[in-house]
């Protein structure tokens, strides 16, 4: 075993390059790029654990283990002390050698925070409702997602005690089954079968229950639901309007409840949003924490590919993987899809991806969120209607703020929802230079890293956008 010389030295090198990529807002970028543990070291190395071997490549041509050993060289004075590496504590590679061939299958990749690797494992057995690939190993957290992803992890660690019930909530292909199910997947690694845990998604349930009734075995059906430990409902929009069902579902709550199982919900809006709902139930699912799932960010999503590239032994071009986690911004889901895409073209044609491939075969892909849909008319017709103000007042020259405020959120979404270039939805919104839609746009976005209430009236205004007929 090596000596422990350099450990502090380490830690005032990574801390000092932390503070540097946080002024610069890249805290994120940091916490994916820079995921390593030290370990040992000797006269002239120092040894670090990294999740995988993919993982280390990546740092290395991102040139973010030179920076670390420049740091060091600087702290130290030494410039022939070289960091090398382990991967799960079984081999030690050297940084200056070649060894992309040797990739991991199930290598970990994610930004967690020490403190919780121990709670990222690959399920042992599996579930009988369970996606095994449902883990937290496999969810990459970003700004979008943390505090939903470090939510799970505490109620998957204290089942029915810290947070019960949680409600996650967010658009289509955000991670919400995803994070729901790695809990169950978690408490089941755990409790083993002797805990009765049923993931069930809301149509399901009240199909049971329908059926249930017609055959007259509803007691059968309240035993199932109202002695687990765990339940996990998912999409509960499904019961608006299902009165009988949401009856059903309060009793089994209140009993639930009561006997401290933990209860997980999804939806894909908030609470406050569900119609035909009645009032005790949604206070029921207001009662515990309830917490959204945005869009991720540049970084997350393309940390999500490099992952997906991991899990499936695959590799694309570094500039292509870039292509894809920047025009896609709607979900992950779309994002895989997109990277399935690449992947497919590439082994059935035998083609080497570039990125005038990319744009080629993901044309379609991009544009179709837009397909013509949607238009700075329609997206400021909502935004008028939502702020109880006229399309002339958003147009206007007008600097009051309840004006100001809705001018920018449109400029923010025709940005967004369109491919309407800054001096053309200039032109749109009163004849504006360019540098003033811009300006708005920027505005919006920085204050929704830090709103997460304005984070739901987007997502609320960006689905009566979609939804809305002319």
């Amino acid at each position: 075993m090596g000596e422990r010389n350099y450990e502090d030295v380490w830690k005032y090198a990574l801390d000092q390059i932390h503070q540097q990529f946080s002024k610069t807002g890249k805290e994120t970028e940091f916490k994916l790029w820079f995921n390593m543990n030290y370990v040992e070291d000797t006269i002239s190395t120092i040894t670090v654990s990294v999740a995988s071997e993919f993982l280390w490549q990546s740092m290395l041509k991102k040139g973010n283990i030179q920076l670390v050993s420049k740091k060091i060289e600087e702290l130290t004075g030494q410039s022939n002390i070289k960091i090398q590496h382990i991967i799960n504590n079984k081999s030690v590679f050297n940084p200056e050698e070649n060894n992309s061939d040797l990739l991991p299958e199930n290598s970990e990749t994610s930004e967690t925070k020490p403190e919780l690797k121990k709670d990222i494992k690959k399920p042992a057995k599996k579930h009988p409702q369970l996606f095994e690939r449902y883990t937290f190993d496999t969810f990459i957290p970003g700004n979008n997602s943390d505090y939903a992803y470090n939510a799970a992890i505490a109620a998957a660690k204290n089942p029915g005690k810290t947070y019960n019930p949680i409600l996650l909530y967010g658009g289509v292909g955000l991670g919400k089954t995803h994070l729901m199910e790695a809990i169950g997947n978690y408490i089941y690694q755990e409790k083993g079968d002797n805990f009765k845990i049923c993931y069930v998604p809301a149509e399901t349930f009240t199909n049971e229950f329908t059926s249930s009734i017609k055959s007259q075995a509803t007691e059968k059906f309240k035993s199932k639901y109202r002695n687990l430990d765990v339940l996990l409902l998912d999409d509960i929009q499904f019961l608006q309007g299902k009165t009988q069902t949401q009856e059903e579902l309060f009793h089994t709550f209140n009993a639930l409840h009561d006997s401290c199982s933990q209860m997980v919900f999804t939806c894909d809006r908030p609470v406050t949003e569900l119609k035909d709902m009645t009032d005790r139930l949604r206070s029921r699912f207001s009662n515990g924490l309830i917490v959204d799932l945005q869009p991720p960010e540049y970084e997350t999503r393309h940390a999500i590919l490099l992952k997906k590239l991991e899990t499936l032994g695959k590799q694309i071009p570094d500039d292509v993987i870039s292509y894809i986690a920047k025009n896609v911004v709607t979900n992950v889901r779309d994002l895989e899809s997109a990277l399935t895409k690449m992947i497919g073209y590439s082994e059935l044609v035998n083609k080497n991806l570039t990125i005038e491939i990319a744009q080629q075969q993901l044309r379609d892909t991009f544009s179709q969120p837009l397909s013509g849909t949607i238009t700075i008319d329609t997206i400021q017709k909502v935004i008028s209607d939502y702020y109880n103000i006229s399309i002339t007042d958003i147009k206007s020259k007008k600097r009051d703020k309840k004006f100001v405020f809705p001018r920018q959120i449109a400029i923010y979404l025709s940005r967004e929802l369109t491919e309407y270039s800054y001096p053309e939805i200039g032109q749109e919104f009163g004849g504006r230079d360019h540098t003033t839609a811009m300006h708005a746009d920027e505005k919006i976005r920085d204050l929704l890293k830090t709103d997460s209430s304005l984070n739901s009236v987007i997502q609320m205004l960006i689905r009566n956008i979609k939804d809305y007929k002319k």
